[in-house]
């Protein structure tokens, strides 16, 4: 009895909405590493914290609505210096979650009231992006049915259809044709169909099978200026977009039309775009793409040290005052805000920012508090040894070894390189980056780029000339030190050439 009173005077406890799962085809924070082991070597703790935060995103989209605005991105400052790889893990994380993505240098960016760009213009370059990917990915949905119209056209072209027969005669082009009676009237209009049915079946099955690619055709274009994108920059944020504006009123002018002779290859190409414009709906394309942007655009910030005002040292005193103005310019895009562009107003409050910058003068401590305060997780990554730098010359898809090998495959040379080699230009980028300055993994391009010079430049003619053996070229530890073993020595000259 007494538990039944209790019942009753107790509230009914609200319940919890219901979850929507995320959809097990999606890459799990291990997956997302297991993908970027694949580009770049090392960096463990970037990885996972760019991984978590990609994870993140798919989890709040799929929280109960009256939460997912709650929910805010956890945005990521790297440390470390040049060439560790702070770039590229934000780009091939664009990629593996198929997101816009804008990288920005900060140094390039002024307080109101300077010459220059505002910060603003990293959000309108994003949806630019966003904008592009999307109408790219439309593009491929209605290719088939493009190719379809761009064959009708051709054939129109090629052997315009009955109906175009009596425009030509009441344009002068007649031919006296003389029939008795109305049957056999009929009857010649359908053998003419009928004929013209057939050869266009034809000139179809001819096309298809890329017979009549050289042939030359008259097709009418239109004649569209290739001007580059307008800007205009001034003490305003938005005399930016005056650019933009221009450009739309001068796009939606009529365009002048001119017959050019093109080949009926040059013709498809060319016809392709204009149906594909045709049957794109661009205001969906604009909907779904400032939908991306606010949802899982990713903003990478280089260089965010350059802003930061250093509190000691000989930087503590410069004369460009206008670091901590972007900053504060800077605190309400990361904070969240919304931002006019040509497409449409958009909310910055989902949007991943992650900063990068070498720290070497300045500390992330020199910025401001708030803007500390939006970027709460803090990964430092670190310098690559001389093992990073053998595993980055043979094991990523995209090494530096790999490309070289396919570049000289194209002269019907095998490169190969042996181990005691890739050991030795991997000892002599980290004793370069010791002794000179530390660029990281860039150092590999300038070593193996004098490296191999000799051969780049004389590849074509030992060809020729047959001096190459079997037509292999194999690179091995000695002659790694004998090109490059005076340059690492030699101090003053090593910091001209590697």
């Amino acid at each position: 009895m007494n538990n039944d009173i209790q019942d009753m005077t107790q509230p009914d406890e609200p319940q919890a909405p219901p979850v929507k799962l995320i959809d097990k085809e999606q890459l799990t924070p291990t997956q997302i590493v297991e993908q970027l082991d694949k580009y770049i070597i090392g960096q463990k703790d970037a990885k996972k914290s760019v991984a978590i935060a990609l994870r993140n995103r798919l989890r709040r989209q799929n929280v109960s609505e009256e939460l997912r605005d709650e929910i805010m991105p956890n945005n990521i400052i790297m440390i470390g210096p040049t060439g560790v790889g702070k770039t590229e893990i934000a780009r091939r994380l664009a990629k593996l979650a198929r997101a816009p993505f804008v990288k920005v240098e900060a140094s390039k960016f002024t307080e109101v009231g300077y010459v220059g760009r505002d910060v603003e213009s990293m959000i309108r370059d994003l949806v630019e992006q966003s904008v592009a990917m999307v109408r790219s990915e439309k593009s491929e949905e209605v290719k088939e049915k493009a190719a379809l119209l761009v064959e009708e056209r051709l054939l129109d072209i090629l052997l315009p259809p009955v109906s175009g027969v009596e425009e030509q005669e009441s344009a002068g082009e007649e031919e006296a044709v003389i029939v008795s009676g109305e049957d056999a009237t009929i009857e010649g209009k359908n053998l003419e169909r009928e004929v013209n049915r057939k050869s266009r079946q034809k000139m179809r099955e001819r096309l298809r099978a890329g017979r009549m690619e050289d042939r030359p055709i008259e097709l009418e274009i239109s004649s569209d200026g290739q001007g580059g994108m307008m800007q205009i920059f001034g003490p305003l944020g938005q005399m930016e977009e005056i650019g933009n504006i221009m450009q739309d009123l001068m796009s939606g002018m009529p365009k002048k039309r001119k017959k050019r002779r093109l080949t009926i290859a040059e013709a498809r190409k060319y016809l392709e775009q204009e149906e594909v414009q045709k049957l794109i709906d661009m205001d969906a394309v604009v909907k779904e793409a400032l939908g991306k942007v606010e949802n899982s655009g990713i903003v990478f910030i280089d260089e965010i040290d350059k802003i930061a005002a250093p509190t000691t040292g000989a930087g503590g005193k410069g004369p460009d005052v206008s670091r901590e103005g972007v900053q504060r310019d800077l605190l309400p895009i990361v904070e969240g805000s919304a931002v006019s562009t040509k497409y449409g107003v958009v909310k910055t409050d989902h949007v991943l920012f992650i900063a990068s910058g070498a720290f070497h003068v300045a500390r992330p401590s020199d910025l401001i508090p708030e803007l500390q305060g939006r970027f709460p997780i803090r990964v430092e990554l670190k310098s690559l040894t001389e093992e990073d730098f053998f595993l980055i010359l043979t094991q990523p898809r995209n090494a530096l070894i790999k490309q070289y090998r396919a570049m000289l495959r194209t002269e019907e040379i095998d490169l190969e390189f042996t181990d005691d080699a890739i050991r030795e230009i991997a000892r002599t980028a980290a004793k370069v980056n010791e002794t000179v300055e530390n660029i990281g993994a860039r150092r590999l391009h300038t070593i193996l780029t004098n490296l191999l010079e000799e051969l780049m430049f004389g590849i074509p003619e030992m060809v020729i000339d047959g001096t190459i053996a079997d037509n292999r070229v194999v690179i091995d530890a000695d002659q790694v030190r004998e090109k490059l073993g005076k340059v690492v020595a030699d101090r003053d000259l090593s910091q001209y050439i590697l």
